[in-house]
């Protein structure tokens, strides 16, 4: 342990993506804006006013760096188009709302018994929404100087958590800090984590089968509530994926010779810290990590030269950036890799992470509408078929809206962009989400094509019968009575006299036409003999139909 304990890190920086699945109603058509309600709250949320909508007179250079790495589709989704394009009825606005907050100032976290709290710097907090998507993204940086790399790793491993897996015999939770404090710019606590109520979390499993959010995370999300807690909010979420956040980390290096390929191992794949020159899981099962998960244009392992000491590690749910702080161009904020972390690469990483977060929602939304239908009720039936509608409109819109494969054509931007759907399976999810709501698609269009073909049975049913009437009485165009002496009142008499029970025999023709047609198909088979046409004539009556 002692290599990793004397490794220190000069400039740690963690950010973690929080996504969760607002809730709706999944038969409503009315397209949700969740922005606008956290606007009329009285709340520490602000909106984010982009740079592009400002009245300034130009773009910063960092804004425009930033701008020009992805491809113009991608440009319209990040921010919109200008005004040019809004009045000539273009694209129009970003379909991504943000919100900040600023109390926060801090983050005090005691990672076990034996060692002092850290404190770290909240670099910046935001709560992202999208247009038509019921899903939000928290995202938290934190910044730290001069740690530790053994506990660099703790706080990687433990900050994001939103609740436990499970309890020690001491009654710490497992995988989780002994306690992470949200402080203001006093250092006043804000809010504070709640790890090791093991009470709270299993009472709310067991009375609604879903994890319970640790507090110091209810504390950031508010007004925005857990769905199923007892707070009242008009926001309402519920985890989407995995207890534990994924996050994007950036570390600079006094020394990065110090590093071994068993500390590069356990960062990339954020695990707990030991031994620097161990692995943390075997050889056969790490043998292929650097082709898999590295992306090492910037790095050589013998670290002759200075520009080679930079690696980008990516295993979907994480994506960390390693560097030598003697290295300009890696820790320029303006033009170098930091300053593309803090930018570029968090589009890309949010992109990537967002794709993902909407497909699950969405599958999530089709196992809701066939686990509420009833297909003995047929209020349930219909409201079934009004939820996969909405679903199949949501995921065309998306598709055409906010699914691409690639992002930028620059050489790293695209790479990387690349790792992540690789590492995230995002494409392959995306076939079966697709295939899923096709299926239902074409399931619904059957069900109508059978409806429609069933209706238009009963018509032709209750057209032949009234057929034999209307030429029995309309014969050569005689009328078989004469009424043209009658009164008013007789002929009226005589109209609902022969109105009401051709009435409720054409009602009943409707009620008896599918075992009608059933007969009427045995009347035309010329391969049938008599008596089985008139088993048929008879199950008109006595028999059974099946459905």
């Amino acid at each position: 342990m002692n290599n990793i304990e004397s490794t220190i890190v000069a400039d740690f920086r963690q950010t973690l993506l929080w996504p969760v699945q607002l809730i709706s109603e999944s038969n409503s058509q009315k397209i949700q804006r969740p922005w606008d309600i956290l606007k009329a709250e009285n709340c520490p949320w602000q909106e984010i006013q982009d740079e592009f909508s400002l009245a300034k007179q130009s773009l910063s250079e960092v804004r425009y760096q930033e701008f020009v790495t992805f491809m113009p589709f991608a440009q319209r989704f990040l921010y919109g188009e200008g005004k040019h394009g809004r009045e000539s009825g273009g694209y129009g606005e970003s379909p991504i709302h943000i919100f900040s907050r600023s109390d926060v100032n801090q983050v005090r976290i005691t990672l076990n018994n034996h060692e002092a709290p850290i404190l770290l710097k909240v670099a910046h907090i935001e709560l992202y929404f999208f247009y038509d998507i019921d899903v939000a993204f928290l995202a938290l940086e934190v910044t730290g100087e001069n740690i530790q790399l053994n506990q660099a790793m703790e706080i990687l491993y433990r900050l994001g958590r939103t609740y436990p897996n499970y309890w020690e015999e001491n009654g710490d939770a497992g995988h989780c800090a002994k306690s992470i404090e949200w402080l203001d710019k006093q250092g006043h606590v804000l809010a504070y984590s709640d790890y090791q109520d093991k009470a709270r979390y299993l009472s709310f499993v067991k009375d609604n089968h879903v994890p319970c959010v640790s507090l110091h995370w209810e504390f950031l999300m508010h007004p925005l509530v857990q769905h199923y807690s007892s707070q009242e909010g008009q926001i309402r979420y519920r985890e989407i994926e995995y207890q534990r956040m994924p996050l994007m980390a950036y570390l600079a290096f006094e020394d990065i010779s110090n590093l071994t390929r068993g500390d590069l191992i356990r960062l990339g794949l954020v695990t707990q810290p030991w031994d620097s020159e161990t692995l943390p899981f075997t050889e056969e099962f790490l043998s292929n990590f650097e082709q898999k998960h590295c992306y090492d244009r910037y790095w050589d392992n013998n670290k002759v030269d200075p520009w080679s000491t930079t690696r980008i590690m990516c295993t979907g749910q994480n994506f960390i950036v390693v560097g030598s702080k003697q290295h300009r161009v890696y820790t320029n904020e303006r033009t170098g890799i930091k300053r593309n972390y803090q930018s570029q690469y968090f589009l890309l990483f949010l992109i990537a992470h967002f794709q993902k977060a909407a497909l699950l929602m969405l599958s999530d939304r089709m196992v809701q509408a066939i686990s509420r239908l009833n297909i003995e009720d047929e209020a349930s039936i219909k409201t079934f078929r009004q939820s996969i509608r909405n679903v199949m409109g949501v995921f065309l819109r998306f598709t055409h809206r906010y699914w691409f494969e690639s992002v930028s054509d620059q050489a790293v931007a695209k790479d990387v962009f690349s790792m992540m759907h690789k590492q995230l399976d995002t494409v392959d999810l995306f076939k079966k989400t697709r295939s899923r709501i096709m299926d239902m698609a074409e399931y619904l269009e059957g069900e109508e094509i059978k409806r429609q073909a069933d209706t238009v049975v009963r018509l032709t049913v209750v057209t032949i019968l009234g057929l034999i009437g209307t030429m029995t009485s309309g014969l050569l165009g005689m009328n078989i009575f004469d009424f043209s002496q009658a009164t008013t009142i007789e002929k009226i008499a005589y109209f609902v006299s022969i109105f009401v029970p051709v009435s409720i025999l054409t009602f009943y023709t409707v009620v008896k036409s599918r075992r009608l047609s059933l007969f009427l198909d045995a009347l035309s088979n010329e391969n049938t003999g008599l008596l089985y046409k008139v088993a048929k004539l008879k199950s008109v009556w006595f028999g059974k139909v099946d459905n």
